[in-house]
């Protein structure tokens, strides 16, 4: 029998996106019962089984369909002739897409940057602190769910590397230094991200998008880059402006 604890655990670990598929209702002759599971990767590569033939085929799809989308799936299915079976059964399954958190990467852990990884406590996302500047995470009281990231202004690599590219990549820039904004922005549009968003005026905006047309050769400008950030929630305090901030996060992340 699946230890299917330890089995999810270990592609927790390794931060593995897979789907579970579970069989929640059963009716008549099915080739399987409740409760059989089975984890599907990105490869297709199946852990278990819900009874194989079409069936299982059409569940792997629908997982690889819950996987790119990271929604949950469910499904009811008749096993008749369009799957080569006259048992006339029903079988009913969900897919759970898992390992696929929203990863926000912040640059700038000033006091809006600190007020948005305190409100992000105990939501989907995981959240990592980057600063440039030296020994500045020595003063600054974070929850233990926050990770640090000290990184280099000498060295640029290390600002690319602390973040994990891809498509729950969220990127928020607030540095301390409009430069080192600048090429963040640029570094983070040649890459994957969700979300991308630079604190700063309309003017910023403009400014930036002449700099990464003319400069970078990026044709698109600030087109993907959300500048001014957070929803039009009134204030301008850090805390104010942080709560229009993680609403806007919120937002992109369940609407999907």
């Amino acid at each position: 029998m699946q230890n299917w604890i330890e089995l999810l655990a270990s592609f927790k670990a390794k931060q593995e996106p897979v789907a579970l598929v579970t069989v929640t209702k059963c009716l008549g002759s099915t080739p399987c019962v409740v409760g059989s599971r089975m984890i599907v990767t990105q490869e297709k590569k199946i852990h278990g089984t819900i009874g194989g033939g079409k069936l299982e085929f059409k569940a792997i799809e629908e997982a690889l369909t819950s996987l790119e989308a990271n929604e949950i799936i469910e499904s009811n299915y008749t096993l008749g002739p369009e799957f080569e079976q006259c048992c006339g059964g029903q079988v009913e399954f969900i897919i759970e897409p898992m390992n696929q958190s929203p990863e926000l990467f912040l640059f700038g852990a000033g006091h809006i940057g600190v007020e948005i990884c305190q409100l992000l406590i105990n939501t989907p996302f995981k959240v990592t602190l980057i600063d440039s500047r030296e020994d500045w995470f020595s003063s600054i009281d974070l929850d233990e769910s926050i990770v640090r990231t000290a990184v280099k202004e000498t060295d640029f690599k290390t600002f690319k590397d602390a973040v994990k590219w891809g498509k729950n990549c969220y990127v928020l820039v607030l540095t301390h230094d409009h430069g080192i904004d600048f090429n963040i922005i640029a570094m983070a549009l040649q890459n994957e991200t969700k979300y991308l968003g630079l604190i700063g005026s309309k003017t910023k905006r403009v400014r930036f998008n002449n700099m990464l047309i003319k400069e970078m050769n990026i044709k698109e400008g600030m087109q993907h880059v959300v500048c001014p950030i957070g929803l039009e929630t009134g204030g301008d305090s850090p805390k104010e402006i942080a709560i229009s901030v993680v609403a806007q996060l919120l937002q992109v992340h369940y609407s999907k």
